[in-house]
């Protein structure tokens, strides 16, 4: 290795991009092209860090796997970057288990760390805490051991685990500070903020109240009858009923919730749950046969009775009713937060995080671009989504698979 592609390389490793451009900038071999392509990524330019990783891994060949594996590695953050989640993970595997083999423990675990954060971001917790489960921190560089304790953080975040992701978060502040990369130290910082930032609203007796992710933790943990409108689900003790899937059956249960203690007139149902402002006797059938899908559904956990004007909610055991309430409004609301987090995202990695069509994806942002709250870039296959950030507030509880149920 010649002392230009070292220094540059020491250059990267503090995060300082410029410095390493200005040793690489006008060489085109190899390493070179490996280390401008990370350049290129730490400034924001990752169509250009591709290309150029790509031409370099083309460069070292297959004689070369060691720097194979680590372009490889390279590109898979890249392309993390960029949102881009399409991809097979097997590729980032076999870079993994080729740069252990050769003892490039710190590139292997950088290539762990990567699909841990890719399982994160498409919310397959259950995958990522196995992952992350099976990985020896110890002894690591400390701007990946930031990495991995940011990793843990956002999965006990996700499972909304708070003093573990508090506890996780202090550990990654302290790497950070250790590595002493200012975008690094900025990631960490804001992903502390995020705890003391209010994640949820609860409607009790009427009232509305901004809750943190602590206290959103507390509330389901209580004896409290939660109906949770960032899962669509029912919520008491250790007992849960999922309605995600029956939106009508939900939205008269939430409507029956926020009247609690008294019972919610027949003629404001029918407006709320059908839309219609001139409800007929067909509407008032409808409401009484899913009335009483919802009294079968719910029957463990509370019951509805009728009452002279309409209906009422009443919990078993004489449990308190609380209504949890996204930190914001809309049927896009889970789609704002995928965008919020600042990286440009394409339709496709929309889609396959929230688990829902290429085409739904693609009406709610038009949606969402009319009503100025998004924005494009690019064209055709290159087209990329953004949003502004959602400030004063974490959105965490609308997240893909947050809350997994226990």
């Amino acid at each position: 290795m010649d002392s230009l592609i070292a220094a540059a390389g020491r250059a990267l490793a503090v995060g300082d991009a410029l410095g390493a451009l200005d040793r690489v900038a006008l060489r085109d071999d190899p390493p070179a092209l490996a280390l401008r392509g990370i350049a290129m990524a730490q400034l924001g330019e990752y169509p250009r860090a591709r290309e150029l990783l790509r031409r370099a891994a083309r460069g070292f060949g297959a004689r070369e796997v060691l720097a194979g594996a680590r372009c490889v590695v390279a590109e898979a953050e890249v392309a993390l970057a960029m949102r881009d989640l399409g991809g097979s993970p097997r590729l980032l595997a076999q870079a993994a288990a080729a740069l252990e083999a050769r003892d490039d423990r710190a590139n292997a675990m950088q290539a762990r760390l990567i699909a841990v954060r890719r399982q994160l971001l498409l919310g397959r917790l259950d995958e990522a805490a196995a992952s992350l489960a099976g990985l020896d921190a110890s002894g690591l560089p400390p701007s990946l051991a930031a990495v991995a304790e940011l990793a843990a953080a956002e999965l006990a975040l996700r499972s909304l685990r708070t003093a573990v992701a508090r506890a996780a978060m202090e550990r990654a502040f302290d790497a950070a500070q250790r590595a002493r990369v200012p975008a690094l130290i900025a990631e960490v910082a804001e992903a502390r903020a995020a705890l003391d930032r209010s994640a949820a609203r609860t409607i009790h007796a009427g009232h509305e109240q901004p809750l943190r992710l602590d206290q959103v933790e507390a509330l389901l943990a209580s004896d409290a009858l939660v109906v949770d409108a960032c899962r669509r689900g029912l919520r008491a003790g250790d007992r849960w009923q999922s309605l995600a899937r029956r939106p009508v059956l939900f939205a008269l249960l939430c409507a029956l919730a926020e009247g609690w203690p008294g019972d919610v007139e027949r003629g404001a149902l029918i407006a709320r749950v059908f839309r219609t402002r001139h409800p007929d006797e067909t509407h008032r059938a409808r409401l009484r046969v899913e009335i009483g899908r919802l009294r079968v559904l719910i029957a463990p956990l509370a019951a509805v009775e009728a009452s002279a004007r309409g209906f009422e909610l009443v919990p078993r055991d004489g449990r308190a009713v609380v209504v949890l309430m996204p930190p914001i409004d809309g049927d896009q609301a889970s789609l704002l937060a995928l965008l919020g987090d600042g990286a440009a995202w394409s339709t496709s990695a929309l889609a396959l995080a929230l688990g829902d069509s290429q085409r739904t994806v693609q009406r709610a942002l038009v949606e969402l671009e009319a009503a100025a709250q998004v924005r494009s870039i690019g064209h055709a296959r290159a087209q990329r989504w953004l949003a502004p950030p959602l400030v004063g507030f974490t959105t965490i509880l609308l997240l893909p698979a947050a809350l997994p149920p226990e």
